[in-house]
C-alpha cells in the first residue's frame, strides 16, 4: 500500500468513526455534550485527513502542488474531484473556528451541520477510491 492509498484508507476510517458517533448522539440528556464534542473532534480529524489526502491526489494525479486547505479545495474543484467549492471553504472555516473558539451554542451549530459534512466526505471517498 502506497502513501496515497494509506491516506485514503485512514480518511475512510475517520469518516466511518464520525458517522458512528453522529448516529449515537442523544436528542437531550447529560451525555449529549460528550457525544457532540466527540463528533466535533472526529470532524476535525476527518477534515485534516481529507485535505491532506486531496493534496496528495492533486500531486500524484495532476502534478499540482497546493500547500493549504483552501488552495487544495480550489484546485480539487477545478479538477472535478469535488463538486461545490463553497461547501469546502465553509468546512475550512468551521474547522478553524472549532480550534479557536468554543461555546455551547457554537458547538450545537457545528453539530447541526455534521451530518451533511459526513455525506460530503462520503461522496469524496467514492471518487478517491475509483
Amino acid at each position: 500500500m502506497n502513501k496515497y492509498e494509506a491516506q485514503v484508507s485512514q480518511f475512510e476510517k475517520t469518516v466511518l468513526n464520525l458517522k458512528e458517533v453522529l448516529d449515537k448522539i442523544p436528542e437531550s440528556g447529560e451525555n449529549r455534550a460528550v457525544f457532540r464534542d466527540s463528533a466535533i473532534q472526529r470532524f476535525e480529524i476527518a477534515f485534516d485527513l481529507c485535505w491532506k489526502t486531496l493534496k496528495e491526489k492533486l500531486r500524484l494525479g495532476f502534478g499540482i502542488e497546493a500547500a493549504s486547505p483552501r488552495k487544495v479545495f480550489r484546485e480539487a474543484f477545478k479538477q472535478g474531484l469535488i463538486e461545490n467549492e463553497t461547501i469546502w471553504v465553509e468546512m475550512t472555516d468551521m474547522c478553524n473556528e472549532t480550534s479557536h473558539a468554543y461555546s455551547e451554542s457554537f458547538a450545537e451549530s457545528v453539530l447541526a451541520k455534521l451530518t451533511d459534512v459526513s455525506n460530503v466526505f462520503g461522496k469524496l471517498l467514492w471518487k478517491l477510491k475509483k
